[in-house]
């Protein structure tokens, strides 16, 4: 400043002076050009980008209580595939059921008192352990539909009506298939209802004069055929079995051993017509094993060994007879 109190040079004199000298810029390093199988440096953009992805993560916070309660579901999850492995469920089911009825019959549901009717070829004993009810049983824990669909398995159990009488009375009205015929499929036979339900693998002593079919679907095939067959009585009593042929067609193997060939289609004509060789001539009784009606113009026979042997001799014995005759010619 002067005497004056005035500045002896101007402000952007002084403000050039008191600025820090200016740098030289850096030279750029030359940078070789990346190569085909090269990669990329990252961008910076995108190393930001990672870095706050990375930051946030770290200071990402689970809710509380997540870590017990995912301890918690994977030992529940230990627990339960340790039961299905070790074949544990059914015995904890029971368990579990039995501890329900207990308090169930200390309220005074026990179930003290069950009627049953209708049940011809399945015993009390079975119906009661199909359905699931004991002396421990209570009946307001009962599931009447659930015990229907059970009874309803057996195959002889065609129906099931179940109804709880409070507190502890319970009737049971079963509707049972009636055996129908016996069916042999691979040297075993079977009991089976009119709709091909099997009812028993075997044959009791009672059963043993059903009709019997044979072959792979005859049981679901049985009762249109043998309804038919009933039209016939003079047929139908010497049947002994009714074989399936292919899925196709019957056979029918009589009490004699004579098989009868019948068609595929229009096997009530082939029927009548059978009736009528036997009423006229016998037909069935003969000395022959077989009778083919397959055809709608012809019956064709098969004699037996004896029969064609017989008929064998008859025509040697014959043939020079007939020579002779011819030879003499007319007197």
């Amino acid at each position: 400043m002067d005497g004056g109190r005035r500045l002896a040079q101007s402000l952007t004199r002084i403000a050039q002076l008191r600025a820090p000298p200016p740098t030289a810029p850096r030279p750029e390093r030359a940078v070789a050009p990346a190569g085909p199988n090269e990669a990329r440096a990252p961008r910076p953009f995108l190393r930001r980008q990672g870095r706050r992805l990375w930051f946030a993560i770290l200071r990402f916070k689970l809710p509380r209580g997540v870590g017990t309660t995912s301890a918690a579901l994977l030992v529940f999850a230990s627990i339960g595939y340790g039961m299905v492995v070790g074949d544990h469920l059914p015995a904890i089911v029971a368990a579990f059921k039995d501890a329900r009825d207990q308090v169930g019959n200390a309220a005074g549901f026990r179930i003290t008192a069950v009627e049953l009717t209708g049940n011809i070829h399945v015993s009390r004993e079975e119906v009661l352990a199909i359905a699931g009810i004991s002396g421990r049983s209570a009946l307001i824990f009962l599931n009447v539909e659930w015990t229907r669909e059970r009874l309803k398995t057996n195959p002889w159990i065609a129906d099931a009506n179940v109804l709880k009488l409070y507190p502890g009375e319970l009737k049971i009205r079963i509707t049972e298939r009636e055996p129908f015929a016996l069916w042999q499929k691979d040297s075993r036979v079977s009991v089976i209802a009119d709709d091909g339900t099997v009812l028993e693998p075997y044959i009791t002593p009672s059963l043993v004069r059903l009709p019997l079919v044979v072959g792979q679907d005859a049981q679901m095939r049985a009762k249109a055929f043998l309804a038919l067959l009933d039209r016939y009585p003079d047929i139908h009593d010497q049947v002994r079995a009714s074989i399936l042929v292919g899925g196709r067609r019957w056979n029918l193997r009589l009490h004699n051993g004579v098989d009868v060939r019948l068609p595929e289609n229009e096997v009530g004509r082939a029927l009548e017509r059978l009736v009528t060789l036997d009423r006229d001539v016998k037909l069935i009784s003969r000395d022959i094993t077989a009778i083919d009606l397959r055809l709608p113009d012809r019956v064709t026979v098969r004699l037996s060994q004896p029969a064609a042997q017989a008929r064998s001799d008859e025509l040697k014995d014959s043939a020079p007879k007939k020579q002779a005759t011819r030879k003499a010619g007319p007197a």
